[in-house]
């Protein structure tokens, strides 16, 4: 493989896009984009038993969506009380999986959920779940 037309190739694709970027980041810098809503937080890892014996790790990407300012705001204060009460959902659900049984997701999530509510005092704040991953 040529790898001058490799580098070619990344360049083109890092202008195209930068260039298709432009109007979203204009758009996110003027308020009205809907990801300003958005609240991400670190990965979740807890520690499993795979099935020869040898641990390993679940990891999930967590996030929260929250349309109501005064909400947001409460949601971004609490951030450490809520990655705190992510991990120990996390870590109490990886304890309880059989060695080399998938994480019930379903289950992960209406956990989180009423975390999210019971940490921020009230409804209205919507969790949201990125990569759940068994390594």
């Amino acid at each position: 493989m040529d790898r001058r037309a490799l580098l070619g190739l990344t360049a083109l694709t890092l202008t195209a896009a930068s260039t298709a970027a432009a109007p979203a980041l204009a758009r996110s810098e003027s308020g009205s984009s809907s990801t300003s809503s958005f609240i991400r937080f670190p990965t979740v890892t807890a520690t499993i038993m795979r099935p020869n014996g040898r641990r390993g790790v679940l990891t999930v990407e967590t996030g929260v969506d929250v349309p109501d300012a005064g909400l947001r705001t409460r949601a971004e204060q609490s951030g450490p009380r809520l990655r705190a009460a992510y991990n120990t959902v996390v870590q109490q659900i990886a304890s309880a999986m059989l060695p080399g049984a998938p994480p019930d997701v379903e289950r992960m999530v209406t956990r989180l959920q009423a975390v999210t509510d019971s940490t921020l005092g009230r409804r209205g704040a919507h969790l949201l779940i990125g990569t759940v991953m068994v390594a």
